[in-house]
């Protein structure tokens, strides 16, 4: 039982009123979150469903989770129903809130910020990028590439924040509504639009009994009891509404946050939220975290004359306090000018080079380790404006680095050598050209040719092929051309950690493909192409420039290089701070077409957070001087030109902390070394069910798909099956409420939910075709069995380990005529795998459906809904469900231990894999 401290019990105690916790940087905020459900799951009549957490970040939602069913487990052991408990994203609460109580839903697909962004440049007249105007007289109407992230921005404030819309010109909300318009027509939800209607819907007063709006605000009121927001401090007010929709009928509200790190307010976040809470709600209880257990006393030191520059009227009082087992010493923290960026970027890689084998204790009961490359961190203010020189000089010492996003992903050599292979596609590099890029970066393997690379690439070229569009699918290409040239993880030449970081980077790029090729896969071919190398090499190092998310779970031994805004949440032993310029880091205020120049400043409440200010820019560097435990590092050089000439005010406030040196003496050459040991982090991974079965039939082929991140090619029937899937979701949801569909209606299910994007016109209509002959027969031969309906699409999951939590959808739970509990899996598609997996899978299913009622099912089935489909039923085996959670948690342990192997041999899931290229040779 962990000892709490007085204010961390407060917060934990705290039950019955608003609380508003300010977490200090450092103070253990994620725990006592996850101790205070814990103790609100142990109050009477209250159930997981009755709880909602937000956090801002997948992976903050995972580590939450975690954390929670942990605790859980060891004070009340087990407790059904934890996975109705929502633990996660705003954006995905309103996601599934509409998914399951909006059946016009069900289609919509999500776009990224990178898919959104190639999807408004394709439709550049229709999306009303084009037609909107600007103030600026050389630039009347914005142009599509160049302003098409400024009208992601302006269609984001429009949506999300309290805009007053009659002083926003005319034209600027048509555009708008033409980009809302083109949304629905393709039936894709950005992330705005799922917040903005489930919002709507909350606040609607209903129109009638058919209203969405009446189930919605109804499973609210009946289910939501406790809303816990963590990172307040960064919700912008769209979120604030949904906030107050959500405890409009009695919930206890629960915000964590700290002013201090507010540093999203480019996207809309409002600090004062978090600073007016106690006045806007009524009878709020506050508790102060200023506990830092994280940092040494040099590190708090600093972190805290950073912030207490912070107006006091634009920030809540708090002294953050040192509780760490980290110790400072003189030089553990250094401030020092270089003369030139080169040279910042040599010393830094000099004093990386000088912490490997330091002893590091990362627990106070905890044996010290070595530290290794991993546990050096370097933050820039900006990546893509200033990491160049840095990434030059780690590659050419040898040291290994990651690059957090895709921000330099376009630089990496590797990646210069595979885009090379499609400018040769399309006719703008010969033979040579590639043959000397490929013969540079050293990855082929002894005895490797190019000759069956250019075959492959050849035939990829022909653009005469054929009608589908699959034919021309550049990721099937890609993984062709990998295989090609005899690229696999064991064959690159040079060490283990060096392959692995260049399959991170390989995985990586074919994230980038996805992104285009979910917006442009049905282009004519030539032109598919055409663009795609256009884009790679003019607009997609700015589409993902300081982007948030990585594509996998790999955690290599490397140094990470990122962004400020992607280092929070982290923390390190180790962090570097380069590039401290003035107008820089703080940045100056940037001219050019701007939000301002399209929506007038005045029609939106306190504009200069769009703008960025010096106290954004101070909490911004607050948060990069707390990622520190023990060494922190802060760096400047003069900039590539006069505007960057100087030192920024915040290396020169730091130099006047006591704690920080200012004169290098090195790291004591006397200090005893020990053999670098990177910290094995618990990989915080949430796996669907159906993604497990990757970890059940070929662990490699997991580690491929969701460690380095490689995604299988587009299959231009994608959709069919979801949409059957859909169309029986809701024939069985309205069921439960007592109104059963006859076979009538297929065609207008069909209607409703198939969508299939990715198909061609003639494929496209055998699909609906097909569509609605099957539920035609499903409800031939089923119809009778709605009435039997127990559960539609239930959410269940199975906590496998510390770490790794499966969730995932029951396609139907029904009781049979002989009153036995049956679990059914909809199988649709003749790609369906093998018995002995899906045998397995449902009896995961069987698992996680003990876990949320406490009940067991009597009965697992298979029911293809295909005409010659085959159809399964056999009873639940007990010596199999135990069987199967011992295979989860085996899994689970090779997950974490990163033991993922390939067959031995050649086989029949070998046969049928998507990413068979990057494996093995074809047997």
């Amino acid at each position: 039982m962990p000892i709490y401290t007085s204010s961390q019990q407060a917060a934990i105690d705290c039950l019955d009123q608003p609380l508003q916790i300010i977490a200090c940087a450092g103070s253990g905020k994620t725990q006592v979150i996850s101790q205070r459900i814990s103790r609100i799951l142990a109050q009477p009549g209250i159930e997981p469903r009755n709880i909602v957490a937000f956090t801002f970040t997948d992976k903050a939602a995972a580590e939450l989770k975690d954390r929670i069913l942990s605790i859980v487990a060891a004070e009340h052991g087990d407790i059904t129903g934890l996975a109705e408990m929502y633990v996660g994203t705003m954006h995905a609460f309103c996601l599934n809130l509409l998914q399951t109580h909006v059946p016009e839903t069900f289609k919509y697909s999500v776009l990224t910020e990178t898919t959104q962004r190639l999807f408004i440049d394709r439709n550049s007249a229709r999306s009303g990028l084009t037609r909107c105007p600007t103030v600026l007289p050389n630039v009347p109407y914005l142009r599509r590439y160049v302003n098409s992230k400024l009208y992601m921005q302006v269609v984001s404030v429009l949506h999300e924040d309290d805009v007053a819309l009659e002083l926003v010109p005319g034209p600027v909300r048509e555009a708008v509504g033409s980009y809302r318009e083109l949304l629905d027509r393709h039936a894709f939800f950005d992330y705005t639009t799922m917040l903005h209607e489930a919002v709507r819907l909350l606040e609607a007063a209903a129109a009638g009994p058919t209203d969405p709006s009446v189930e919605v605000r109804q499973h609210v009121a009946e289910s939501v009891r406790y809303v816990v927001v963590d990172e307040y401090q960064d919700v912008n007010p769209l979120q604030e509404r949904l906030i107050r929709a959500l405890v409009q009928f009695g919930a206890n509200l629960c915000v964590v946050g700290d002013d201090d790190q507010t540093i999203y307010q480019w996207r809309g976040s409002e600090v004062s939220n978090i600073l007016t809470f106690a006045s806007r709600y009524s009878g709020v209880e506050q508790v102060t975290l200023a506990e830092n257990f994280r940092s040494s006393p040099g590190v708090i030191a600093l972190g805290r004359r950073v912030a207490e520059q912070i107006p006091a009227d634009q920030r809540l009082p708090k002294a953050m306090e040192h509780s760490s087992h980290q110790s400072w010493e003189r030089g553990d923290i250094i401030a020092t000018a270089l003369p030139t960026g080169e040279a910042e970027a040599e010393w830094i890689c000099d004093r990386i080079q000088q912490l490997r084998g330091i002893p590091f204790i990362d627990t106070p009961d905890a044996e010290p380790r070595g530290l290794s490359w991993s546990d050096c961190a370097v933050l820039f203010r900006s990546v893509a404006g200033d990491a160049g020189p840095l990434v030059g000089a780690m590659g050419r010492l040898g040291i290994p680095y990651i690059v957090k996003g895709l921000t330099k992903l376009f630089e990496a050599p590797e990646i210069q050598a595979v885009v090379s292979l499609f400018r040769y596609v399309v006719g703008q590099a010969d033979r040579d050209d590639v043959s000397r890029t490929w013969s540079d970066v050293h990855l082929l393997p002894v005895g490797s040719s190019m000759d069956r690379a250019f075959a492959v690439l050849d035939a990829g070229a022909d653009f005469d092929r054929g009608e589908a569009w699959s034919t021309y699918n550049i990721q099937r290409l890609y993984l062709d051309v990998l295989e090609a040239l005899g690229i696999r993880e064991d064959t690159i030449p040079g060490d283990a950690v060096h392959a692995e970081l260049v399959f991170y980077q390989l995985g990586k790029f074919s994230q980038a493909i996805s992104d285009f090729e979910a917006i442009h896969f049905s282009s004519a071919p030539r032109d598919k192409y055409q663009s795609f190398v256009g884009w790679l090499e003019n607009q997609a190092p700015d589409y993902y420039a300081d982007a948030d998310a990585d594509v996998g779970y790999a955690t290599p031994d490397a140094v990470t290089i990122s962004t400020v805004h992607q280092a929070k949440g982290r923390q390190w032993p180790a962090v570097f701070v380069p590039c401290l310029r003035a107008n820089r880091f703080p940045a100056k205020r940037h001219g050019g077409v701007g939000l301002f120049h399209v929506i007038p400043a005045e029609s939106v409440p306190s504009p200069d957070r769009y703008r960025g200010t010096k106290e954004d820019e101070r909490r911004l560097f607050y948060v990069a001087v707390t990622r520190a435990q023990k060494y922190l590092y802060l760096t400047t050089s003069p900039g590539p030109n006069q505007l960057y000439r100087k030192a920024s005010e915040f290396y020169g406030e730091a130099t006047t902390v006591s704690h920080v040196s200012t004169a290098d003496a090195g790291i004591a050459p006397d200090v005893a070394r020990l053999s670098p040991h990177p910290r094995q982090e618990t990989p915080q991974v949430t796996l669907s069910f159906s993604e497990l079965k990757y970890l059940f039939e070929c662990p490699y082929q997991f580690k491929l798909r969701f460690m380095y991140g490689f995604n299988p090619p587009i299959h231009e029937a994608l959709g069919y099956g979801k949409g059957l899937h859909d169309a029986l979701a809701e024939m069985h949801k309205k069921a439960l409420s007592g109104e059963i569909l006859r076979r009538e209606a297929a065609g207008d299910l069909v209607r409703r939910h198939l969508h299939t994007p990715y198909a061609y016109p003639a494929l496209r209509e055998q699909l609906q075709v097909a569509a609605v002959a099957a539920l035609e027969r499903y409800f031939d031969v089923h119809g009778e069995d709605l009435t039997r309906t127990i559960h539609s699409e239930k959410q269940i999951q199975v906590h496998i380990a510390p770490g790794i939590t499966v969730d995932g959808r029951i396609d139907l739970v029904k009781r049979l005529e002989t009153n036995e509990i049956s679990i059914v899996d909809f199988k649709s598609t003749d790609r369906a795998q093998a018995e002995d997996v899906t045998r397995d899978q449902l009896h995961v299913y069987a698992v996680g459906y003990q876990e949320l009622t406490g009940t067991s099912a009597d009965v697992i089935e298979v029911l293809n809904l295909d005409a010659d489909g085959k159809n399964t039923r056999e009873q639940v085996r007990e010596n199999l469900l135990t069987d199967v959670r011992s295979r989860i948690r085996q899994a689970g342990e090779s997950l974490r231990a990163n033991e993922l192997p390939r067959h031995a041999v050649w086989c029949g899931t070998c046969a049928t894999c998507d990413l068979q290229p990057l494996c093995r040779a074809r047997s």
